[in-house]
């Protein structure tokens, strides 16, 4: 049988939750009836969210798809600023409990007909009463478009109490409404067929509540005379990575700045190699490093950005010290302790050239200080003894290559080391049609 619905039906009423997210900022969601989380499962990729809750009486079905709202590794290699929180308990949408009150939206998707009347009154009590959210978006049966249901006789599924008209529908919503201090909109998904639509409406009525008084409104129910119960059962939570953890902020920006410098070192190693190169075939000598600078105004790219080089002249020499000699550099470790080891060949890379060239490194740590602050913490990475540029080792092969040389020649970015450091039920008639 061909499907009557496309998008099926239930894709229309998620996709209805999503959008009206997406229009509002939605920041606090949770999902009364949440089944098997697919509703939550949408909804986490949408980052203007940062709390996400769900909640269905069925531990066991919520315990069996929960995992799929872990992060995945993506999320923990490439971090953003969004910050997102998802929990999932069991219990009842009859029940109260203070960690549901203050969300921006609850959601009730193809719920409330699998309660008694006498639970759907409980239900307005709890969910509009005593959670009080800014909005609340209910969807349920319309009866009158049963008819147009292929092989459909009763009710669309066997565990259903009711279906309403849209009338009675209606009738609720309002009453709702006027105990409340709310306002409704009436609207649905899966439309009737050409010029059946104004007879029976849609396949699934959705009201859209919205509270009166705004915040203001809110926090006058959440005062002292507040009731606190706690009768739910949390299942799951999780904290997605984010940059507002410094933790994780400064795992980033130490990855990027090390990636980075090894790019410049390797660069400027290309270049020097290529200008040795061609001195040698005009016949011109390699002048020692202590001889070496780079002139203000080279430019060079880096990061997607046109930097200037800046004039970096070291005398890297000791007096009285032989040509190929090792000598001792010194350098802050990640405790903030000096260390020092010798050695002949080394090339740092200035915290200013990093920052000032490669955006991203700029807009993490927001300032140079700031970049400074989180490279002096952390043990991965070496800054020169000043803590103003980051040192790093030149590999075994390009020692090698340079053998002959009997120089050492500065990077051009400064002083330089080779140290080593150590919900929702499915309806039965929908899977036809």
């Amino acid at each position: 049988m061909e499907p009557m619905f496309s998008p099926p039906l239930h894709r229309q009423r998620h996709q209805f939750v999503i959008d009206f997210v997406k229009r509002n900022k939605t920041k606090k969601v949770v999902d009364l009836g949440c089944s098997e989380c697919s509703l939550l499962q949408k909804l986490k990729f949408h980052r203007e969210i940062e709390l996400l809750v769900g909640v269905d009486i069925r531990g066991a079905i919520v315990k069996k798809k929960m995992h799929g709202l872990a992060p995945v590794s993506t999320d923990y290699l490439q971090p953003s600023y969004d910050q997102l929180r998802v929990e999932l308990y069991q219990g009842s949408v009859t029940q109260k409990d203070a960690r549901l009150r203050g969300f921006d939206l609850v959601t009730s998707i193809e719920l409330i007909e699998h309660l008694t009347l006498a639970d759907v009154e409980r239900f307005s009590e709890v969910v509009f009463g005593y959670m009080s959210p800014g909005a609340v978006i209910v969807s349920t049966p319309n009866s009158e478009f049963n008819p147009l249901l292929p092989g459909l006789s009763g009710f669309r599924h066997s565990d259903h109490k009711f279906e309403w008209t849209r009338a009675e529908f209606k009738s609720w919503a309002l009453k709702v409404c006027l105990e409340y201090g709310y306002e409704v909109e009436f609207t649905g998904v899966g439309q009737a067929p050409p010029g059946q639509q104004e007879r029976v409406g849609f396949c699934s009525q959705i009201g859209v509540f919205q509270r009166l008084g705004g915040s203001e409104s809110c926090s006058m129910l959440f005062g002292d005379d507040a009731e606190d119960v706690f009768s739910y059962t949390l299942l799951y939570s999780v904290n997605y990575p984010s940059l507002h953890d410094n933790n994780i902020l400064r795992r980033v920006l130490v990855s990027e700045v090390l990636y980075w410098a090894e790019k410049l070192k390797s660069r400027w190693m290309e270049e020097r190699t290529g200008e040795s190169q061609r001195q040698a075939e005009d016949g011109e000598e390699c002048f020692g490093a202590s001889e070496r600078h780079m002139e203000m105004g080279e430019k060079q790219t880096a990061c997607g950005s046109e930097v200037k080089t800046p004039v970096e002249q070291w005398d890297r020499g000791v007096p009285g010290q032989q040509e190929g000699e090792e000598q001792q550099v010194f350098w802050r470790n990640g405790l903030g302790r000096q260390e020092s080891c010798r050695s002949r060949r080394c090339v740092s890379v200035p915290l200013a050239v990093l920052w000032s060239c490669c955006p991203k490194v700029n807009a993490l740590s927001g300032s140079l200080s700031n970049l400074r602050h989180f490279l002096m913490d952390d043990p991965k990475v070496r800054l020169s003894q000043d803590g103003s540029a980051v040192l790093l080792n030149v590999q075994e092969q390009d020692a090698e290559e340079e053998e002959d040389h009997d120089v050492v020649e500065d990077s051009g970015y400064a002083e330089a080391s080779r140290c080593s450091h150590s919900a929702e039920p499915e309806e039965d008639w929908e899977a036809n049609v």
